[in-house]
């Protein structure tokens, strides 16, 4: 029944039209309908939405870590360019040059450490090291593996000596991938920002940080001698060149990238509030870097020590650097990840102690002691979530009718869907479009609007955001006369 009137309706679209079926009006309205027909009923169409999806203007992707974004293969590739070789035993890269030249020399029969050829014409080690490097092949708990959120940050100690060189090809491998699925712009947490250790700075932290004017004062302090400083400020300019240099020639007349960088959590104090410092000082240097985050695994005992003390460092920072843009990676966290007193504030200081422009995966929001100002917060403020769909289900088992994404689509929370870390859990941004729409069955005018708020929602000078945001409609005209001249061919047929 459901394909016969999918059908009518089409013929009625086409008819009502006339000679003006083609105009965007019939043609958008020809495409919410065969939307529709995807995702009704108990089983959504799975197949023809990964098409559909796949071919669909994305505008941007705003929660996208560069390191976890790019495909095992694609680092692979990087072990000869580097002169680096991977331990076929314990799967991890060894950089000793000594070691490697004496492995490349051997019979390929007697070697322990392969490069990058070798290890493609390994089967076994090739799969044993997709298992370890990436999300590959996990199924669920068992003897052999750990639990899926030590499996996905374990995977980063791997790969970590070719993810910290060969940004510009890494990039470029990014921007390909990105053009093939129809996504216009990336805004990538790219490189953690140079930090300095200081273990006086740690301890009157850790001692006083219930203080708010004592801890401000202890921050303001070394920030002053920091600034003056002439190693700290030029870290910061070389911090600033390297990113330049790996970023020159990625933007083009279709394709956009910018860079946030970003802060360990799971550093001492000292060492987040100088990677803090020079994060907000480059962000004001450069133009292609256009916000600050930071990162690490939220339920670590360290990040949730000092957890607050972390947002009160942003706070005071942007006190000092208004203009800076943030972006907070706030409640990644699901019931037994921490006890539950741990899920009840993060996401609140986030927005009302450091003050973030957007707030990242935001999976603890039904847990919060404050959820109810949070959401009226957000949507007043205009703060925007992002979702993560795949990683939320992966890391932390929140998905479907547990996700909070139903909280904030219901109570008027803008928000975007992005990828976190493709690479590693292997899927991309029309999977995840493919995934919000088969399980929440949003219209399509709702996700047209998703689409236009990772533009909207971007940290992007407005004539950049009128730039990106006329290419999205010239695609989605393109787009929609695509599936509406497919539709009318199919009513024919039929």
């Amino acid at each position: 029944m459901q394909k016969k009137l999918s059908s009518l309706a089409l013929a009625l679209v086409f008819a009502s039209t006339g000679a003006h079926a083609a105009s965007p009006k019939a043609n958008e309205a020809a495409t919410m309908l065969h939307y529709a027909t995807l995702i009704a009923g108990d089983t959504p169409k799975a197949a023809e939405l990964t098409m559909f999806f796949s071919q669909m203007p994305k505008g941007g992707d705003l929660h996208h870590h560069y390191s976890g974004a790019i495909y095992v293969e694609q680092y692979l590739d990087f072990l000869d360019q580097q002169g680096l070789c991977v331990n076929k035993q314990t799967y991890r890269i060894e950089t000793d040059k000594a070691v490697v030249d004496a492995q490349r020399a051997k019979p390929a029969k007697d070697k322990t450490c392969l490069g990058s050829a070798d290890v493609y014409n390994d089967d076994y080690t090739y799969r044993e090291l997709l298992q370890r490097w990436s999300s590959k092949d996990f199924k669920t708990y068992g003897a052999d593996q750990p639990p899926p959120d030590r499996q996905f940050f374990q995977t980063f100690g791997y790969f970590g000596p070719v993810s910290n060189a060969n940004f510009h090809e890494g990039l470029l491998a990014l921007k390909h991938r990105a053009v093939l699925e129809n996504v216009s712009y990336i805004e990538t947490m790219f490189k953690m920002a140079p930090p300095t250790s200081n273990p006086a700075f740690d301890a009157d932290a850790w001692r006083q940080g219930n203080d708010d004017a004592a801890f401000d004062a202890q921050m303001r302090a070394w920030m002053m001698t920091l600034d003056a400083d002439p190693a700290f400020n030029k870290s910061i300019t070389d911090f600033v060149a390297k990113v330049d240099e790996a970023s020159n020639g990625i933007d083009d007349a279709n394709f956009t990238m910018r860079y946030q960088t970003y802060v360990l959590r799971l550093l001492p104090p000292s060492n987040v509030f100088s990677s803090m410092l020079a994060a907000f000082k480059a962000d004001v240097q450069s133009e292609r870097l256009v916000g600050v985050n930071i990162v690490g695994q939220e339920s670590n005992r360290v990040s949730m020590r000092d957890y607050a003390l972390h947002m009160k460092m942003f706070r005071f920072l942007k006190t000092v650097y208004p203009d800076v843009k943030v972006a907070l990676h706030a409640g990644e966290l699901a019931l037994g990840d921490v006890p539950p007193e741990g899920l009840q504030f993060h996401i609140d200081q986030a927005i009302s102690v450091a003050r973030a422009d957007r707030i990242g995966h935001g999976i603890d929001l039904a847990h919060e002691s404050n959820v109810t100002r949070i959401l009226q917060t957000m949507r007043e403020k205009d703060i925007p979530v992002e979702i993560n769909l795949t990683s939320n289900a992966f890391i932390n088992g929140v998905q479907g009718a547990d996700h909070p994404v139903t909280l904030y689509r219901k109570y008027g929370v803008p928000y975007v869907i992005s990828t976190d870390d493709a690479g590693v859990t292997r899927h991309n941004l029309s999977g995840e479009y493919v995934l919000f729409a088969s399980r929440y069955k949003p219209s399509y005018g709702e996700i047209k609007r998703v689409s236009y708020n990772s533009i909207r929602y971007a940290f992007l000078p407005a004539a950049d955001k009128a730039r990106l945001t006329k290419q999205l409609d010239a695609r989605f005209t393109k787009f929609e006369a695509g599936i509406a001249a497919l539709d009318k061919a199919a009513v024919r047929r039929r």
